[in-house]
């Protein structure tokens, strides 16, 4: 059965690329959308920041039309600044709108915004009921387990943001207290699919970073999708691995180098082209050691990268590490 969000069909068992502050801009969801995603999310955006008009916050509604399906993500601690928020985001012309409840760091849930609401479940339902009140389109959650082992809610949470609306439900398996360490724990997200009463799609995310382990987990937690998130940075190839495994029961080769170098330097002539050459090269950086993990004696080559202003010579360096690698054998296994 297909699982639908409002009247977006997203297949049987939809993969979905987590929003990643700093991550998932343009230019990393093209190659994931290359990779296999289903769909994707713009990074974060503040509801303040849009509505001053703020650029950087404006600059992340950029959406392409080849992205579709896709949801721009929103978050903030103020009702109505998230209520005029979502009308402006609105306009930007996305399939659906998404309420991140669940970003932990301390710049955002300490100004009471992301997984801080978890600590005030009446007022996430009232800012959740102005955000669907706001839009047409549909409205989409992603959220935490709650906010330390004290204060697990998340069951609590899926029933009455359903009851005001929402179209689907994104649960990380931490709590904000954990921030992104120790190891995802989906148990009360399998709880909440087997609750009667919630009929929206569950998504279950954190810690998907092999097929075998997706393949595993949708069984045993019965989601109806999963969110991948860090497994994808420099490695956009995890969504055709994860579906040709749930396909056949066999690893799909990872990818060659020539696709590793391919989908860096696509990755890289985006980020420059929608960011400018200053901004495009620095930003990619954080991205190269990703795309050429496994590689024998590979830090001379990523040194420079990360050094190097000039486009032209990282266009050239690429050039080389393909010249160099093309043969080596075996390259280590990134899955």
């Amino acid at each position: 059965m297909s699982v639908k969000i409002g009247n977006i069909d997203l297949g049987e068992f939809p993969l979905l690329l987590a929003p990643m502050e700093d991550v998932s801009d343009p230019p990393f969801r093209y190659v994931c959308k290359q990779g296999g995603a289903d769909m994707m999310y713009t990074e974060f955006i503040s509801s303040e920041g849009l509505i001053r008009s703020a650029a950087k916050s404006r600059a992340k509604l950029d959406i392409f039309e080849y992205e579709r399906p896709i949801g721009i993500q929103i978050f903030g601690s103020d009702i109505e600044s998230m209520r005029e928020a979502t009308e402006i985001a609105t306009l930007a012309g996305p399939d659906l709108m998404d309420i991140n409840y669940g970003c932990p760091v301390k710049n955002v849930a300490c100004r009471g915004a992301g997984s801080a609401l978890l600590q005030d479940i009446d007022k996430m339902v009232k800012m959740t009921e102005a955000v669907v009140k706001a839009t047409h389109l549909p409205v989409t959650v992603k959220t935490r387990l709650g906010w330390d082992d004290n204060t697990k809610n998340i069951e609590e949470v899926a029933e009455r943001l359903q009851d005001i609306g929402i179209q689907a439900l994104t649960v990380h398996g931490r709590t904000r207290a954990q921030l992104y360490k120790g190891e995802a724990d989906w148990t009360l997200i399998r709880e909440i699919k087997r609750n009667p009463r919630i009929k929206i799609p569950i998504f279950g995310n954190g810690d998907i970073d092999s097929p075998e382990k997706a393949a595993n987990w949708r069984l045993e937690y019965g989601v109806d999708g999963m969110m991948i998130g860090r497994a994808a940075i420099g490695y956009p190839w995890i969504f055709r691995e994860v579906k040709h495994f749930f396909a056949t029961g066999e690893h799909l080769p990872g990818p060659s180098l020539l696709e590793r170098v391919e989908a860096c330097r696509t990755h890289f002539s985006k980020s420059v082209e929608w960011k400018g050459p200053k901004v495009g090269v620095f930003e990619m950086r954080r991205h190269y050691a990703n795309y050429f993990k496994g590689l024998p004696d590979f830090k001379p080559y990523r040194t420079q990268l990360v050094k190097e202003e000039n486009i032209d010579t990282i266009y050239t360096l690429l050039d080389e590490i393909l010249d160099k690698y093309i043969n080596v054998e075996p390259i280590t296994e990134l899955a």
